[in-house]
């Protein structure tokens, strides 16, 4: 089979996992309470002024979120699939005020949604929390987008995992 007809759907998915030094359910409901989640949810800087959270498969974590230049960007998770205190998976995307889905503000080629799947594992006291994030719905451009974003996803989530871990800590 030559290399234009693989299928690299999963080769494309962006994966990253940490652990973290603290038990699974307090991770969990770290990640799925909307207070907690206003608390340290995004990258190193950032803020969370606004958010409502509806918990259950169909609802949506509705969010907007402060750069530390006071830019304002909003996104939305839809929930899929919801198995506390284990696996989250969810449709995200960039949304405006009023929950609809519109393009990153920065990159007209990213795609309008995504898949995220996040899993829980309870490791000796500790959480290993995975994250694996593939395109949704995409144009092969948009994939191709979302494939070529790779270190500053890895810069993203790094630094958001860098204020989850700040927060278990403290709470």
């Amino acid at each position: 089979m030559d290399a234009k007809n693989l299928d690299l759907s999963a080769q494309q998915d962006f994966v990253i996992s940490r652990i973290f030094d603290a038990p699974r359910e307090k991770v969990w409901r770290a990640w799925t309470d909307r207070e907690e989640l206003m608390k340290w949810f995004g990258p190193k800087g950032s803020s969370i002024p606004h958010a409502k959270l509806d918990l259950r498969p169909g609802g949506i974590f509705h969010y907007a979120m402060r750069t530390q230049d006071g830019h304002e960007l909003w996104g939305k998770w839809v929930f899929r699939e919801i198995i506390a205190p284990v696996k989250l998976v969810v449709i995200s995307s960039f949304s405006d005020a009023q929950g609809g889905i519109t393009r990153h503000p920065m990159s007209a080629n990213w795609p309008l949604e995504t898949l995220s799947t996040t899993t829980f594992e309870e490791q000796d006291g500790k959480t290993k929390l995975t994250i694996r994030w593939a395109s949704w719905n995409a144009t092969d451009s948009e994939r191709e987008t979302f494939a070529g974003a790779r270190s500053s996803m890895q810069q993203g989530w790094g630094g958001t995992f860098e204020q989850l871990a700040a927060y278990l800590a403290k709470s």
